[in-house]
C-alpha cells in the first residue's frame, strides 16, 4: 500500500523525542517493517528520520512532507491560522497522491484539522483516524482554547467520516463516540516496541533504583513520586532515585530534592533521545508511574507509553490505580498498584520491593510477557488497520472487515477490504 501518514499538530515534532513523537514513529516503523510506502505530512519535523525511518527514506519507501509551521500573534489568532492551514495540508495531499492515489490515510487526530480524513473520504479510501485524547476538552483546560465551537464540529466531522476511529482508551472513546454516535469506534491502548527496550542484567550489588520516564509535567505525579521516595531513604539508605526526561517541573523538582535533603540520591538526566531510554531503564530496578488522582487531575483518558516501556524493560511497575493503568497493570502479577496521590502508600510498595529482589524479578518477568503477548506496537497497528477493513501484509489481497466503498474501472461500487 502506498500510506498517507498526516499529523498536522504544529505541536509535535514528529522524528523528535516526546512521547507523541515516538507514537508516529512506531507507527510508521511498523508501516514500512510490513512493505508499505509511507508519505508522511507534518509541520513540525523536530530533527531527522534515524534508523530504520532513515534508511526507508534513503530507499524511498518513507518520504516527508513537512508544511509550513503555523504561529500566531495570541491564541486567537493561531487557531485561525490552524483552520485556514488545514485547506493547504489538503492541496499537499491532493499534489503529492498524483495520478496514482494514495491507498489509505491515517491521521492522528488534532484540533483543527480535517485534511486526511476528508481526503479519504473524497476518494473512497480507507482511513484510520488515531484520537489520542479529547483534544477540545484538553486544550480549553492546559492550554486555552478560543474557538470551542470550531473546535468541537471538526471532532465530529472527522470522526463521523473515518473509516475506523481508534481511541487509546475508554473514557477517549466514550467522548468520542459522543461526538459522533455513528462513528466507528475501536479501543486501541499504545504499544511498545519489545526489540528496541528488553531487560537487562541487573547486579544485586547496586543501590536500589526507582525510576521514571516522562516528561516532568505536573499530572505525571513526580512531585508525589519525589515525596514517597524521602520516606524510602530511611529504611534503604543507599536508595537512588532517577527521573528521565525534562519539563517545566525539572526546577521545582530540584528544589525540593534539596530541601528534603536528599539532593545527592536524585538524578535528574535532563531531556533523552528515544535511543537512550533503554539503557536509563536497564539501570532501574522498580519504575514508578505516580499519577495523580482524578481529583486533582481531571484526567484519566491517558494511554501511557512510559508504563508499557517499563513493562518491556522487564520492570515491576508501581503505578497509580487510576485510569487505564488498573486494566494494563495486574495488581501482584505484573504490577503494584496504589491509591493515587499518597506518598505514603507508594513509599511502603517501594520500600517492600527493596527488600525483595525474588518478588521485584516475578513481576518484571510477567510484565514482559504481558507486553510481549498484546501491546507490541505491531500488533497494535495490525489491529488499528484491521478495525478500517486493511490487512497490513503488503501482499494480501482480502481482507476480514468490510470497508469503504471504492468505484472499479466499471464504475460499480465494491468493498475495499485490503490494498496492497
Amino acid at each position: 500500500m502506498r500510506i498517507a501518514y498526516v499529523c498536522a499538530d504544529p505541536g509535535i515534532p514528529v522524528f523528535g523525542t516526546k512521547g507523541a513523537s515516538v507514537h508516529v514513529q512506531e507507527v510508521i516503523r511498523v508501516l514500512l517493517g510490513a512493505g508499505h510506502t509511507v508519505e508522511l505530512f507534518c509541520r513540525r519535523s523536530g530533527g531527522s528520520p534515524a534508523g530504520p525511518l532513515a534508511r526507508a527514506t534513503d530507499e524511498g519507501r518513507l518520504l516527508t512532507h513537512r508544511l509550513e509551521r503555523v504561529t500566531g500573534g495570541d491564541l486567537a489568532d493561531r487557531e485561525r491560522r490552524l483552520t485556514h492551514a488545514d485547506a493547504e495540508m489538503r492541496s499537499a495531499l491532493a499534489a503529492a497522491a498524483g495520478r496514482r492515489g494514495f491507498d489509505a490515510v491515517y491521521e492522528r487526530y488534532s484540533l483543527f484539522s480535517r485534511a486526511g480524513t476528508a481526503y479519504a473520504a473524497a476518494h473512497g479510501i480507507p482511513s484510520v483516524l488515531e484520537v489520542n485524547a479529547p483534544l477540545p476538552l484538553e486544550q480549553a483546560r492546559h492550554r486555552g482554547l478560543v474557538h470551542v465551537a470550531e473546535a468541537s464540529t471538526v471532532a465530529r466531522d472527522v470522526l463521523a467520516v473515518a473509516t475506523a476511529a481508534v481511541c487509546v482508551s475508554e473514557p477517549v472513546a466514550a467522548w468520542a463516540r459522543r461526538q459522533s454516535p455513528r462513528a466507528h469506534v475501536v479501543v486501541e491502548p499504545n504499544g511498545v516496541d519489545t526489540d528496541r527496550i528488553r531487560p537487562a542484567p541487573r547486579s544485586g550489588r547496586r543501590p536500589f533504583t526507582v525510576g521514571f520516564v516522562g516528561t516532568l509535567k505536573p499530572w505525571h505525579g513526580t512531585e508525589t513520586l519525589l515525596e514517597a521516595f524521602g520516606r524510602v531513604v530511611p529504611a534503604v539508605p543507599d536508595a537512588r532515585l532517577v527521573l528521565v526526561g525534562d519539563g517545566p517541573q525539572a526546577e521545582p523538582l530540584r528544589r525540593l530534592a534539596h530541601e528534603r535533603g536528599l539532593a545527592d540520591a536524585v538524578t535528574f538526566t535532563g531531556s533523552v533521545a528515544p535511543s537512550e531510554v533503554p539503557g536509563w531503564l536497564g539501570a532501574m530496578d522498580v519504575a514508578a508511574a505516580p499519577y495523580p488522582a482524578p481529583e486533582m487531575s481531571g484526567e484519566t483518558y491517558f494511554s501511557p507509553l512510559k508504563v508499557l516501556e517499563y513493562m518491556a524493560a522487564g520492570l515491576p511497575v508501581v503505578a497509580s490505580a487510576v485510569g487505564q493503568l488498573t486494566d494494563l497493570v495486574r495488581h501482584e502479577r505484573d504490577g503494584v498498584l496504589v491509591p493515587a496521590s499518597d506518598p505514603a502508600a507508594l513509599a511502603a510498595a517501594l520500600t517492600q520491593l527493596a527488600a525483595q529482589p525474588q518478588r521485584r524479578h516475578r513481576l518484571g518477568r510477567a510484565a514482559r510477557q504481558t507486553v510481549e503477548q498484546a501491546r507490541t506496537w505491531g500488533q497494535v497497528v495490525r489491529r488499528s488497520f484491521a478495525a478500517a477493513g486493511l490487512s497490513l501484509d503488503a501482499d494480501a489481497r482480502a481482507g476480514t472487515l468490510p470497508g469503504p466503498l471504492r468505484a472499479d474501472a466499471t464504475g460499480h461500487n465494491d468493498p475495499v477490504r485490503s490494498l496492497a
